[in-house]
């Protein structure tokens, strides 16, 4: 085992691992919680916060993985079933399901030894059959970024229901309910297109202003059109804005805040319905919460209204809870790392899927992979490349913001732009490879 590499977790970015390696020959152990491969796109897996109507908010053509691509019969934009076989059949075409344990939960992975005496990592696994600690030659964090509910408090008690988006699955929780959802993102307003087919009342309230991106565009999807060389920043923020409001007017008009950014500079709203649902009435726009009173609920306009459910849209924490965070060199609410990938504070530690980007996809994962691979190739057969490399994981980090102000924001803290961070990678993989 000492010579294998872990990869944690078999969501798309832990297949992207798997597979990566296989390919270069590297010798590779997957660990998986669930039953089988598919990651958060397994309804009915332990830690899956997809629900019944979840759909991907990118399409099928700028998400999958190149080398697999999805069927010409699958829509734009799949479910979460449709992609659970997805992903089970990129495991099989490849050959990959053979090399994880399924049902096994890493609860702790640490480095043996330091420096130019280190001897690989030892990881902890809970099994079926017990806890056992294998030693690896390094690990792949692989686990996703979308299953660590991030929970806000609020001032007063509520007593009613109150859940977080995880615990969502189908729209007959919110059958006949007064809902109250709290944040606009993608999920949030998912939720919000659901309840106001069920619920007896929806309400959404929201801290500040959103851009909201429609999925179809000219009748392709929206993410399909200008996929050629980007545009700078500044021209592409005025283009494209200009191109929405025609399409979805002004959101203001509708009750949400002005935004406080330009677009992309946040992750827009993809949703097509949201907009159409306010303008019929079927739900309302609240502002931020000011606190909780028995059933009802106080906003920061003095407004109060009493509900019976209350979901709180309000995204994820980063999650890596069997490593050390000072491995990671964890500022803030993201780990700082080189390309979002390299540790330099632990040689032998990478994580994968820490990025987020509108459009990324994948196939960007499948290329974090690919460095990582690269880099493992090249420590055993060209090791004055791979040194070359490790010495930019110890420098200052790359600008992979494409000339995009993003928001300081805790959910912002691991966003890039999807052309400057592709480059970057790329770039390096071919430096590795000695194509440079």
């Amino acid at each position: 085992m000492t010579e294998t590499y872990a990869v944690i977790g078999a969501g798309p970015s832990g297949l992207a691992a798997a597979r990566a390696l296989q390919r270069h020959g590297i010798p590779w152990t997957g660990y998986e919680l669930a039953g089988d491969v598919g990651g958060l796109w397994d309804i009915d897996g332990p830690r899956s916060t997809v629900y019944e109507s979840a759909h991907l908010i990118s399409s099928k053509t700028t998400t999958q993985f190149a080398e697999f691509p999805m069927a010409d019969s699958a829509p734009d934009y799949p479910g979460h079933r449709e992609l659970l076989r997805y992903f089970r059949a990129y495991a099989s075409e490849y050959g990959l399901r053979d090399g994880f344990a399924f049902r096994s939960e890493v609860v702790k992975a640490e480095p043996v030894g330091t420096g130019d005496t280190a001897e690989g990592w030892d990881v902890t696994v809970n099994t079926p059959e017990g806890a056992v600690t294998r030693r690896h030659a390094g690990v792949v964090l692989a686990n996703g970024t979308l299953s660590e509910p991030n929970l806000p408090d609020f001032s007063g008690k509520f007593d009613g229901e109150v859940i977080h988006t995880s615990a969502y699955k189908r729209a007959a929780q919110l059958a006949g309910k007064r809902v109250l959802i709290v944040g606009a993102g993608n999920s949030g307003c998912d939720l919000a297109v659901d309840a106001v087919h069920h619920a007896a009342s929806v309400d959404i309230s929201v801290r500040r202003g959103y851009h909201f991106v429609p999925k179809y565009l000219f009748g392709k999807p929206a993410d399909t059109l200008n996929q050629g060389k980007p545009l700078p920043a500044r021209i592409k923020q005025a283009i494209d804005g200009r191109i929405l409001k025609l399409f979805t007017g002004d959101p203001v008009r509708f009750g949400f805040p002005e935004p406080d950014h330009r677009i992309y500079e946040s992750h827009p709203i993809v949703n097509s319905l949201i907009l159409h649902h306010l303008g019929h009435g079927d739900l309302a726009v609240r502002p931020d919460i000011s606190r909780f009173d028995g059933r009802a609920v106080e906003f920061r306009d003095g407004t109060r209204t009493d509900y019976d459910l209350v979901i709180l849209a309000t995204g994820y924490r980063l999650h890596y809870p069997f490593v050390d965070p000072a491995l990671l060199r964890w500022t803030g609410a993201a780990p700082d790392l080189y390309l979002n990938i390299f540790s330099d504070t632990a040689p032998g530690l990478f994580v994968l899927g820490m990025i987020e980007a509108s459009g990324i996809g994948w196939q960007g994962r499948a290329e974090q992979a690919e460095l990582v691979a690269s880099y493992l190739a090249a420590l055993a057969g060209a090791p004055e490349r791979a040194a070359a490399f490790a010495t930019k994981i110890h420098g200052p980090r790359p600008d992979l913001s494409g000339g995009y102000r993003y928001l300081g924001l805790d959910r912002m803290a691991y966003y890039v732009n999807k052309d400057a961070y592709r480059t970057a990678v790329r770039a390096a993989t071919a430096e590795l490879k000695g194509r440079g």
